[in-house]
């Protein structure tokens, strides 16, 4: 409730959930002027709040009571706002010392991103980048951290924004602006230099405070700080196969004349939506049948490994691999590590003493070897079940032995550990990693974190077929994460093979279906800053209706309706 100070002052009060303490501050403060007023310490914030579970930047000021949690690096929402104000110095960077450049921020890899940085001389001709090019540009984003300068927030018309880019020559913010429908934009400016990006940023230059920067590839590579141990970059890990799976569909994107989100919705308002469709499910097809070519052609392979993260759509990737390699005089052999679980008593505990089923030693890794070997020997074996009533592996009366054309086909999060299969020589294993990496772009400067993609997809998925609300998808996702991380990406450049889940439209797609699970999560809880924040991303993109999906698309494993089994 407002209140009057004595000299005439307007208060307001807010609750700060960091220490649970109610402050009364001027109408009109920012968030930064209320975190000097809190008596809160952080070594690496605030960077921004949740403001009645919505985000914000350091910039809001607060005009009526307000509950607020200030936000450091070791929240995800924050190290976005970190990593955005990054993009932002490098972009400036780049023009101050090319003014002609071109910067794409391109591709998450090895704990960074590549920046695709396009350098033209005064005639306009393309240069290669240099790794003096790259010194040059990292000794100018720092002196325009150490000058501390001041992000300035600033809204408009759309239709001024768009003139404003125009004269910029930044085409990729101009097309997305002019498909949002919007009568007012959000800009940002660093001493004159203007960007939109479409979430909160630092309020001056001068917090960020560290960075890496180095030659990558024919580009650039930026790092950035540790969200486990923000005092350090996060650990550089050579990913050359992912890299490169990302180059692919970026290829595919030049087939279809779409890198950005402004040329999706100008595709699908022109009515090329079905044909879209059609190009990116052949594509998609042409590069699973290509993979199964290569096992067939592969003397000795015995068996097909197949691991991914969560909702990267293993399950359907599995099945249609088995068709082409079926197409090819193979047939292959499903068998399921979830019935090589322990009996529980035996499964290892987490650091809170409860069962932890995605630990690699939840498995019984000696029966699994055993088997394998004795299958390969051309012996019978029985193979186990895992009864998840009682919690007990047992044997299940189902006998296999294998031919001549047979191979078994392996999926599961632990697919690519080298532990899991080690008494198998490598020349019986191809194995093969799925995910939905996420190469469509907001704008040049607004990449889509491939995660989002993945949460949309198991939010649906799990309303659909498991009864779980979105709100409980968000909430246990960080768990989930963490599991990826300790136990399926350390292992992904292990891969003879990478497919790409992702679908160039399939986030129009989505929205249709994810948009109303996420309206239904409640203003007064924690998730609902995640799902106010996904839907905003997704209020940029045009939908997609999900009738024009095949049957055998990889998404109908999640929005419904597939011809395959599950």
């Amino acid at each position: 409730m407002e209140q009057q100070h004595q000299n005439g002052e307007a208060f307001v009060q807010i609750r700060c959930k960091n220490n649970k303490k109610t402050l009364n501050i001027s109408i009109g403060s920012t968030l930064s002027e209320i975190f000097s007023l809190s008596g809160l310490e952080m070594d690496y914030g605030p960077i921004s709040a949740r403001v009645n579970n919505r985000v914000e930047g350091m910039h809001y000021r607060v005009y009526k009571p307000k509950d607020i949690e200030f936000l450091d690096l070791h929240d995800a929402s924050a190290m976005r706002a970190y990593t955005r104000s990054l993009f932002f110095v490098l972009s400036k960077a780049a023009r101050d010392l090319w003014p002609r450049c071109t910067i794409i921020i391109d591709i998450p890899v090895s704990n960074g991103y590549y920046i695709d940085l396009t350098i033209k001389d005064n005639e306009g001709k393309r240069r290669d980048v240099t790794p003096d090019d790259v010194s040059d540009l990292r000794q100018r984003m720092q002196q325009i951290i150490d000058a501390d300068l001041p992000i300035h927030r600033h809204e408009t018309t759309t239709e001024e924004a768009i003139r404003m880019f125009t004269a910029s020559h930044s085409y990729s913010k101009v097309k997305l602006l002019q498909s949002t429908g919007r009568l007012y934009t959000t800009y940002y400016d660093i001493d004159g230099y203007r960007d939109y990006y479409y979430g909160t940023m630092l309020t001056t230059t001068g917090q960020i405070y560290l960075f890496g920067l180095e030659y990558y590839f024919d580009g650039v590579l930026l790092r950035i700080p540790s969200q486990q141990d923000p005092s350090r970059l996060g650990p550089f890990v050579r990913q050359n196969k992912m890299f490169e799976i990302f180059k692919e569909h970026h290829r595919w994107q030049d087939i279809l004349g779409l890198r950005t989100v402004g040329d999706l919705n100008e595709a699908i308002s022109k009515g090329h939506a079905n044909q879209l469709i059609q190009l990116s499910e052949a594509l998609q097809e042409k590069k699973i049948a290509q993979i199964a070519d290569e096992i067939a052609r592969r003397s000795g392979v015995k068996m097909v490994l197949i691991a991914g993260p969560s909702s990267s759509g293993k399950t359907t990737t599995c099945k249609r691999v088995s068709v082409q390699l079926a197409i090819n005089g193979l047939k292959p052999i499903g068998i399921s590590l979830d019935d090589y679980f322990l009996d529980r008593e035996d499964t290892p505990r987490d650091e809170s003493g409860d069962y932890d089923f995605e630990h690699l030693h939840a498995l019984n890794i000696p029966l699994l070897n055993e088997q394998l070997n004795a299958l390969f020997r051309g012996e019978e074996v029985e193979l186990p079940r895992y009864n998840f009533q009682t919690g007990k592996s047992e044997m299940s009366g189902k006998k296999l032995q294998l031919k001549g054309n047979e191979v078994l086909v392996v999926e599961g999060i632990h697919a690519l550990n080298p532990e899991l299969t080690a008494s198998i020589p490598d020349s019986q294993k191809y194995r093969i990693y799925a995910s939905a990496l996420t190469t469509i772009l907001l704008d040049n400067h607004n990449y889509i974190p491939t995660t989002d993609n993945r949460l949309l997809r198991r939010i649906i998925r799990d309303h659909k077929y498991r009864g779980v609300s979105a709100q409980e998808t968000i909430r246990r996702w960080p768990s989930v994460r963490k599991g990826e991380n300790r136990w399926i990406f350390p292992y992904q450049e292990n891969a003879d093979a990478m497919f790409n889940s992702a679908m160039l439209f399939e986030l129009a797609v989505i929205k249709q279906q994810a948009v109303p699970l996420l309206e239904l999560v409640p203003e007064n809880c924690a998730e609902y800053a995640e799902a106010y924040r996904l839907r905003k991303f997704l209020s940029y993109i045009r939908p997609i209706a999900d009738d024009q999906i095949p049957p055998t698309s990889l998404l109908r494993e999640f929005l419904g309706g597939s011809s395959f089994e599950y």
